[in-house]
């Protein structure tokens, strides 16, 4: 069996939320890291931001992650497009090998998952391969052994 941290999916949705995934994975992180940013589309609506525009934020969002993790491991980066994020995550797994799909769990309230689709429940139920959610730290300590850091 590979080790989970081999070859690591990680999807991530904002600068934010990159930094603070990245920074989770770094104590843990292998091989190689494959940051994924899912464009979700409208499905025959319009969509809300223009290629352009969801490719500068994508941008953004990759640069977080390189911050974090270019000094520990090899990183790749990919946008994917699709109608519903979990399974157009899935489907990135699969093309990209990888052993474990790792995420913090993002904020906002339990009303707003139930309106809006629990992504994070659809992770950790429906995929054919090992998910690892790790704590996310606002207070910038994570349980990083390398650095000395306490855990909170």
């Amino acid at each position: 069996m590979a080790d989970l941290f081999e070859r690591v999916l990680l999807p991530v949705a904002s600068p934010d939320d990159a930094t603070a995934s990245a920074r989770a994975l770094r104590p843990r992180v292998g091989d190689s890291v494959v940051a994924v940013h899912v464009v979700e589309k409208a499905g025959g609506a319009v969509d809300k931001a223009s290629v352009e525009q969801r490719e500068e934020e994508a941008a953004d969002i990759f640069e977080a992650v390189h911050e974090e993790l270019d000094a520990h491991t090899t990183v790749e980066t990919e946008i994917a497009y699709g109608t519903d994020v979990a399974e157009t995550i899935f489907d990135v797994a699969a093309e990209v090998d990888a052993t474990s799909i790792v995420f913090t769990p993002r904020g906002g309230s339990r009303w707003v998952q139930l309106l809006t689709g629990d992504v994070a429940l659809d992770l950790i139920t429906g995929t054919d391969r090992p998910v690892v959610v790790l704590p996310d730290h606002h207070d910038g300590t994570a349980d990083d052994p390398t650095d000395g850091g306490e855990t909170s």
